[in-house]
């Protein structure tokens, strides 16, 4: 699971990379997009947010994944020590 979250948060960063880069280019080379550079600022932005977002998220999800596994190996040993 973790590992999705951190290809999202990797794509989302690209994209803001790319939002953050057509800032530079004017209109005239690209027909229909948008020429003003606020707007691909706040895209930008709001990209590097969301991944910055989701890649939080997998660092958690990859913590309590790690506790949740070691838990299970120790009940493991302790339950074959038992025996």
């Amino acid at each position: 699971m973790a590992r999705n979250l951190y290809i999202l948060a990797a794509t989302l960063l690209l994209f803001a990379m790319f939002s953050c880069g057509m800032m530079f280019v004017g209109s005239q080379y690209q027909q229909g997009l948008p020429g003003n550079g606020t707007l691909w600022k706040t895209i930008a932005l709001f990209l590097t947010l969301g991944g910055l977002v989701v890649a939080l998220l997998g660092v958690l999800t990859a913590m309590f994944e790690q506790v949740d596994r070691r838990a299970r190996e120790r009940q493991m040993r302790a339950r074959a020590r038992r025996k």
